[in-house]
């Protein structure tokens, strides 16, 4: 029977070796990977649906009895447990370990996936056979590398969501967000895209889609292929096309204004999903150092950038000048783009300047970039963009950006660089998500700073590389462009100093101008709110 921790210290104990009932979750959770290890050396499983369950019930069961050992017998609430002082969360020894194991498994399986056993042309082989039995089970079809990388983001998902879900138990909007991710993840990204592929037939060609997936998260949806195919799937696959740009335009501005960039990225996104379950246990990693905030900044909108700039090339080169063959012309094309990306940015100029202040700049830079690259699409022959072809510009962005940095970097290096390396330096989707909460949602994280001890936990605990406690400690409200709303700041704090809110802008107090003097009536500000 394991005994109540009664020690309440804010700094918790020195880390002490594992109990026995977490030595033995990991045990399990080892057998399952040694059964996937081995069919990857191409051990051959005769009786594969058996051996399949085996190991992912091994590894799911693994995970929630190591976490029935941590915190079965401590009280709710958020403990230190020593991260600073494990070699697997302290960028030690097995850190690094466990960086290269998962980012070689990466490697490996976008790049190298025959050695997985993966066979185009006839039975599969190894590990991608031994998922064969599930995948004829959801979508009819053998599996491939996709398939075995989804069942096991899924599985991690489940399991580490569970365990972030006892851990942060005390905490009613950890919960709910953490069902929330869970949901998607196994409903739209996993069964819903293997469902949809037994409705195909040589008549009727539905792309393998995630539904929540969102450009420029998924840049690949505009390709003439992909769009190919929802036209051909008839009414079905044009509402899909159709959802997909109304998400661009519509949904996401308003979800955004409503509810910040948390509404996705702490509660729908898949890659938060994982980075916020399977990589809790690194969110302490996150840099927070100036230079790296600079770094983020100059990183995340280049990627902005350069995905515009590829869909752009690669929509306008299955268009034509011809307007008696073409509703939609390659020069009106180019044009409504310059034309709408100039409209947005001078009105975000125009409106929103003082909230721009220095990050004008990068706005420009980037504005100058897109219109040139246009300028060059246009004037090129062919498909033709500054001498490199649109397919180039295209397959560049997906392995630079799609493979490398999100795949095997942003969730390989967990345990090296934190859960959020690739949401905070390279996601496209988030610095759009992150321009729109910054100059337009109701979403901040609000502070009452005359509470405030100064313990440091929210700015240790941030993922994204926030300092927290400086603005707790001035009074002042969050509102920044990579926060993602995951309220483990708030979850952490002992003095209930953090608030994540949805209140309307115009009712922010502006603490700078009241902690420096300025003709501010505090009164009207208490009336007001």
């Amino acid at each position: 029977m394991s005994t109540i921790q009664r020690d309440m210290s804010l700094t918790g104990q020195p880390p002490a070796s594992i109990n026995a009932i977490q030595k033995l979750g990991t045990a399990l959770g080892v057998a399952g990977l040694l059964i996937l290890l081995l069919a990857a050396f191409n051990v051959n499983f005769p009786e594969k649906q058996l051996w399949l369950s085996i190991a992912l019930g091994s590894l799911f069961g693994g995970i929630l009895i190591f976490t029935y050992g941590a915190y079965s017998g401590k009280h709710e609430g958020i403990k230190n447990d020593g991260v600073w002082f494990k070699s697997v969360s302290s960028r030690g020894f097995l850190a690094w370990v466990a960086g290269l194991a998962l980012t070689g498994f990466y490697i490996i399986l976008y790049f190298k996936a025959e050695w997985l056993g993966l066979n185009t042309e006839g039975d599969n082989t190894g590990l991608i056979a031994l998922f064969d039995p599930l995948s004829r089970i959801l979508s009819g079809n053998p599996a491939s590398q996709w398939f075995v990388y989804g069942t096991l983001y899924t599985i991690a998902i489940l399991a580490f969501g569970i365990k972030f879900f006892w851990k942060y138990r005390h905490n009613r909007y950890e919960r709910l967000r953490t069902l929330s991710v869970m949901f998607f993840q196994t409903a739209f990204a996993f069964l819903i895209p293997e469902f949809m592929a037994r409705l195909n037939s040589e008549n009727f060609n539905l792309p393998y889609y995630d539904l929540k997936n969102i450009w420029p998260l998924n840049y690949y949806n505009f390709e003439q292929y992909r769009v190919n195919d929802f036209i051909s799937a008839g009414n079905v696959g044009l509402a899909l096309l159709l959802f997909g740009i109304a998400s661009i335009f519509v949904i996401t501005p308003i979800l955004t204004y409503k509810y910040g960039k948390r509404w996705y990225c702490s509660w729908v996104c898949g890659c938060g999903g994982l980075a916020e379950t399977a990589g809790d246990s690194f969110r302490h990693l996150s840099d927070k150092s100036t230079f790296a905030w600079k770094v983020e900044r100059w990183v995340v909108h280049s990627v902005l950038v350069f995905v515009v700039v590829m869909t752009t090339a690669v929509v306008s080169t299955y268009l034509g000048y011809d307007a008696d063959k073409y509703w939609l012309t390659k020069d009106v094309f180019l044009i409504g783009v310059a034309v709408f990306l100039t409209l947005l940015f001078a009105g975000i100029w125009f409106f929103k300047k003082e909230e721009l202040k220095q990050d004008a700049r990068y706005g420009a830079i980037g504005y100058l970039v897109i219109v040139l690259a246009l300028i060059g699409i246009h004037y090129a022959s062919g498909s033709t963009l500054f001498l490199i072809d649109a397919e180039t510009l295209r397959s560049s962005y997906g392995f630079l950006i799609g493979a490398i940095f999100s795949g095997v970097i942003g969730t390989g290096f967990y345990p090296i660089f934190g859960n959020r390396v690739w949401c905070r330096f390279g996601c496209p989707m988030a610095a759009i998500l992150g321009l729109q909460q910054r100059l337009f949602s109701k979403f901040r994280i609000t502070t009452n700073g005359g509470q405030c001890i100064s313990c440091g936990n929210c700015s240790s605990y941030c993922e994204m590389g926030i300092d927290v406690r400086a603005y707790a400690q001035k009074g002042e409200n969050i509102v920044r462009a990579s926060c993602v709303g995951c309220g483990i700041c708030s979850a952490v704090c002992p003095r209930g100093v953090l608030k994540l809110e949805n209140g309307a802008t115009d009712k922010r107090i502006n603490s700078r101008e009241i902690l420096l003097g300025n003709d501010v009536d505090l009164m009207d500000y208490v009336n007001q709110n």
